[in-house]
């Protein structure tokens, strides 16, 4: 008996698809409730401080672990890749439970519109929240594409998700590090 590869022309059922779309959407809803409408619980910033900190730290190893299985994707080093990109991902999904937590005890963080850095801040803030709700359907999709033996699609959507949600995670540092030393 021979054996058979997974067949490449496999469609994907859109209710999959509009499942991760609804997904997305309702964490990009969660946020904007948070960041717009919800008051912060510890208005007294007492209680885990270091969470915006630590959203960095995830986000810097999120970026670092993309590299990584970028450079392991490019030498057809497959399984290498694959826990690259698991590691990127567990990062990101880290880092947006950290993220979601920071927001309801400790709300938006403001910075001073008075800094000469306040135009090119605003600009990278604004791409940054843009691009990350773009980022979390594509690579959610992505993901899920790969793991049900799908690579080709995988591989024509991830052309688009990887330099996007390496710009989201690099950006989260940024402004991070902005929002700290100017703060």
């Amino acid at each position: 008996m021979q054996a058979t590869a997974p067949s490449t022309n496999l469609r994907t059922p859109p209710s999959i698809i509009a499942t991760i779309i609804l997904v997305s959407a309702a964490a990009s809803a969660l946020i904007c409730y948070l960041v717009y409408f919800h008051a912060p619980l510890d208005v007294t910033n007492a209680h885990l401080r270091s969470l915006p900190l630590l959203n960095a730290v995830l986000n810097a190893l999120c970026t670092i672990a993309l590299i990584i299985g970028f450079t392991y994707i490019r030498t057809r080093r497959i399984p290498q890749h694959r826990a690259a990109m698991f590691t990127a991902f567990f990062f990101s999904t880290i880092f947006l439970v950290s993220y979601l937590t920071n927001f309801t005890l400790h709300g938006e963080t403001h910075f001073n519109r008075l800094s000469p850095w306040w135009p090119f801040y605003w600009k990278l803030l604004a791409s940054h929240i843009v691009l990350s709700v773009v980022a979390l359907p594509m690579i959610l999709i992505t993901f899920f594409l790969s793991l049900t033996g799908r690579f080709p699609s995988h591989k024509k959507l991830a052309r688009y998700t990887f330099p996007i949600w390496l710009y989201v995670s690099l950006t989260g540092v940024i402004v991070y590090a902005m929002q700290s030393l100017i703060h």
